[in-house]
Parts: structure tokens; C-alpha cells; sequence
């Protein structure tokens, strides 16, 4: 039986993974002992050909411009099969399967998508990172992306000369490619509490009295400063004030959303 192989690297449609530590150690007779552990890695693509998910990732730029399989040509797009041109809204369906089991109809467009503009604008990274955080509430994630940008690691593999935002840029940062939302629209339209009010201690010029007494209380136990202490916030730099692609500020998307989430524009908060 054919082994089936990667159209980029040719080797085997499996990762070596590290043994599981809280797994008891085998006899020293067992066969599987000196075996190395691995997990399936297979991208299946629409046109048939097989690839591991990272050595299909790092061709994201070539294969996101053209749309076409890297190995023999075909359109990937499941519409518009037969069109030379790139479709609005195309999908490329997949199968793909890892450790997790089979993930049939896996849309690999959007991560094709994200990968090619981190290609091109690596800056972008920690901020994206940011805002994945703050949509799933993760405070602690969120200050450690900021304090890597004020105090980077010596033993980071980025880039030097890759230019960095600053952590004002990453509180106000746009996704161009999610209809340019902040973390803070992120953070209040995944009713994320905790993370819209670090991100508006963090990038706001709010008044400290409109905070309740437990977000202080908790943001000196983060080591998180307050914006306000160093000087007044210009309205373009104040995370209250971002408009994403709709025109919608923070303030506008509580009132939209509703579900008490207005009573922080009614408390005043949201005022300039």
C-alpha cells in the first residue's frame, strides 16, 4: 500500500509529537517504547492533493493571490470553478485531519486570507493576537501582549527590522480584515465584561469615578497603568472613539447590542 506523501515536502502525512509526560513510562521490552510518538497532519484539498497544514500555510501568499493548488494547478474555489477571476466571497473546502479527528468542509479561505496579510504586514501580529484575547476575555493574554511590545524579549525570533506598534496603536488597532472592529468592539460583542473595562482603563479618557471600585482595584494588581494619568487622550487615540467599518464606536455597538450593555452609554462613560 502507497504511503501517501506531501506535495511540498514529500515526507509522510504525519507530525512527530512530544511524549506525554503524565503518560507511566512503557517496559524497557516494549517495542513502542523506542518508536517515536506521531499524530496524523493531512490537508486534503478540493483537487485531491495532500499537504501538511504549515508546509500548506507558508505558500499562504502565492496560493491567496492565484486561488490555485501549488502542486498541480487546479481552481480551489468551490464556485465559480470555471472563472479566471477571484470570486468576492469564494470558499475552498477542505478536509482536514490531526489529533483532533476529521474536520470535513473546513473553509480554508479566511485563514489563507489572514495569513498573506501577516505576510505583508508582520507589524500586525501582536495586535491580532491582541485582539483575539480581548473577544475571548482573556485579560491576563492581553497585558502580556502589551508588556512584550514595552519590554521585548531578547530571545525573540521577530524580526529587528520589522516595525512595531506601539501598545497605544494595539488598543486602537483596526482589522481591516473583520470590517475594521477594535478589541474593544470585539470585547463588547462577545459580552466579554472584563475585557472592556481593562480595555477602557488601559486606552480611554474616562473618568476614574465612572469605573467600578473593583476595576482599579484589579488593574493595580496587573500592574496596569492608567492613560489618563499621563495626559489627556487625543479623541482619534481614545479607544471610546474608533469607528469600525460601519461607523459604529463602542458606544454605538452597546446601545445596538442592548442587553444592559446601554447602561454604560447612558452612565455617561462613553462622553467625550
Amino acid at each position: 500500500m502507497t504511503t501517501l506523501t506531501c506535495q511540498t515536502c514529500h515526507d509522510p502525512l504525519i507530525i512527530p509529537i512530544e511524549p506525554d509526560s503524565d503518560v507511566e513510562e512503557q517496559p524497557a521490552c516494549s517495542s513502542s517504547s523506542s518508536s517515536p510518538q506521531t499524530v496524523p497532519d493531512d490537508l486534503l484539498l478540493p483537487c485531491g492533493c495532500h499537504f501538511h497544514w504549515q508546509c500548506f500555510l507558508d505558500l499562504a501568499s502565492t496560493i491567496y493571490s492565484s486561488l490555485r493548488c501549488p502542486s498541480c494547478n487546479a481552481y480551489l474555489p468551490s464556485e465559480s470553478a470555471g472563472s479566471s477571476s477571484k470570486p468576492t466571497n469564494p470558499q475552498i473546502l477542505t478536509t482536514y485531519t490531526n489529533e483532533g479527528g476529521v474536520q470535513p468542509s473546513l473553509d480554508l479561505y479566511p485563514t489563507l486570507q489572514e495569513e498573506a496579510y501577516l505576510a505583508a504586514n508582520p507589524s500586525s501580529r501582536p495586535a491580532r493576537a491582541f485582539q483575539s484575547f480581548a473577544s475571548e476575555g482573556d485579560v491576563q493574554g492581553m497585558v502580556s501582549v502589551l508588556r512584550s511590545l514595552i519590554e521585548p524579549d531578547s530571545d525573540s525570533e521577530d524580526d529587528s527590522n520589522t516595525p512595531k506598534l506601539t501598545p497605544a496603536e494595539v488598543l486602537t488597532y483596526r482589522d481591516p480584515l473583520n470590517n475594521d472592529k477594535t478589541a474593544l468592539h470585539l470585547a463588547i460583542e462577545n459580552r466579554q465584561e472584563e475585557a472592556v473595562w481593562a480595555l477602557l482603563w488601559l486606552g480611554s479618557g474616562a473618568p476614574t469615578e465612572l469605573f467600578p471600585p473593583a476595576v482599579p482595584a484589579a488593574a493595580v494588581g496587573l500592574g496596569l497603568p492608567r492613560r489618563l494619568e499621563q495626559g489627556p487622550i487625543p479623541v482619534e487615540e481614545d479607544v471610546r472613539f474608533v469607528r469600525d467599518g460601519e461607523g459604529r464606536t463602542a458606544g454605538d455597538l452597546c446601545l445596538e447590542i442592548g442587553e444592559g450593555w446601554e447602561k454604560l452609554v447612558q452612565g455617561g462613560l462613553f462622553m467625550s
